[in-house]
């Protein structure tokens, strides 16, 4: 069969829904995950980030209420981490950021763990 004739012919295909599963292991996983570029953004500040397992649960939910898939990820990552990824570089004080499922959710914000100075941990 010619090309010619092949582009014109209609194409189907069908696709199954994402689950949550499949949306942490695409946060987590790839060589380029998203949360390896913010763990990696964050420690040219010296700061280290953790992401609770119930924090990656929460953004692939929220993805999923958005019913737009994998893309969904992008758009509540960068909701969770605007204030934080600004508040950073301007702290020397930062030592550690934990993203929680209650961060994500918006209810509130990261754990932010600071730096030991004249024996005690400043919060």
């Amino acid at each position: 069969i010619i090309p010619e004739l092949i582009g014109r012919l209609p194409v189907i295909a069908s696709l199954n829904s994402l689950t949550r599963e499949d949306l942490v292991r695409i946060l987590t996983e790839p060589k380029n995950a998203m949360t390896k570029q913010y763990k990696a953004l964050m420690e040219f500040d010296n700061v280290d980030l953790d992401f609770e397992p119930s924090a990656l649960d929460a953004i692939a939910d929220s993805a999923l209420a958005m019913e737009i898939g994998a893309r969904g990820l992008r758009s509540v990552m960068e909701r969770t981490m605007t204030d934080i990824m600004y508040q950073v570089p301007s702290d020397d004080e930062i030592e550690k950021v934990v993203i929680t499922a209650d961060s994500v959710k918006q209810l509130s914000d990261p754990i932010v763990v600071r730096k030991k100075t004249k024996g005690r941990n400043i919060s």
